[in-house]
């Protein structure tokens, strides 16, 4: 689709709205879950200084389950990873900091422009942010061998979103929580692993009942992206 790399953050979050409305609720089904007990929103989502149209879902879910589901949407959606974290186990090893916005501010440019002042306060904050409501959530996401991506440790990644905060002036934001989270990737390196293999054993092998399910459900999240192509010109060229 050469077209999609031009596409606005409104067009982008209108389909992720089909998305949410026709695609996650039968993946949420597919893994034995009611939709209703979870909340999903379109919201904005950062990653490399870049934000784009987002799914986050929220809810109490076990960790076994939880990882389920996000291999689950990995796999149907084609992703690379799905970002699991749980902000309230204190036992965790990921520093967290929680940037509010005043009430129904916080929308894609604003996020926007906190991400960029953020990296450019103290390097290694561009790396990504999730989002929920006016919450703007940073994780200090560390790799394998524990070290954090961003090249910052827990403190060093707090003072600078403290700096940002303090120094971005409209609108205000204020840093509403920090601490210890559990955060952790669900992942698929499609280039090796054409066929979603690593999600597919997480998810009890190609055979498996919830895999034909998602495989179904994969179909029709095709479709939806070939409509939206079409409609929106992201499959041809300028």
């Amino acid at each position: 689709m050469p077209g999609l790399a031009h596409a606005s953050y409104d067009d982008r979050a209108a389909f992720s709205a089909q998305v949410l409305e026709e695609i996650v609720p039968k993946i949420i089904s597919a893994n034995g879950i009611d939709p209703a007990t979870l909340e999903t929103e379109v919201t904005p989502g950062g990653y490399l200084l870049k934000t784009n149209a987002s799914l986050q879902t929220e809810g109490e879910l076990d960790d076994h389950i939880a990882d389920r589901l996000a291999g689950s949407f990995g796999y149907v959606f084609r992703q690379y990873s799905v970002l699991v974290s749980r902000l309230d186990d204190t036992s965790g090893k990921t520093g967290f900091v929680v940037v509010r916005f005043p009430k129904d501010t916080l929308n894609a440019a604003v996020a926007q422009k906190f991400f960029e002042t953020a990296d450019a306060t103290k390097k290694g904050l561009g790396g990504g942010y999730t989002a929920f409501a006016d919450e703007q959530i940073y994780l200090n996401v560390v790799n394998s061998e524990g070290k954090p991506y961003s090249g910052l440790d827990d403190m060093a990644f707090l003072d600078g979103l403290k700096q940002t905060a303090a120094s971005f002036a409209d609108p205000k934001p204020e840093i509403a929580a920090s601490g210890k989270a559990t955060a952790r990737f669900i992942s698929n390196d499609w280039d090796k692993s054409g066929q979603g293999e690593d999600y597919v054993g997480q998810l009890g092998g190609p055979n498996s009942d919830l895999v034909q399910k998602l495989e179904v459900i994969g179909k029709t999240y095709a479709s939806l992206i070939a409509a939206s192509a079409e409609k929106n010109g992201w499959n041809r060229g300028q």
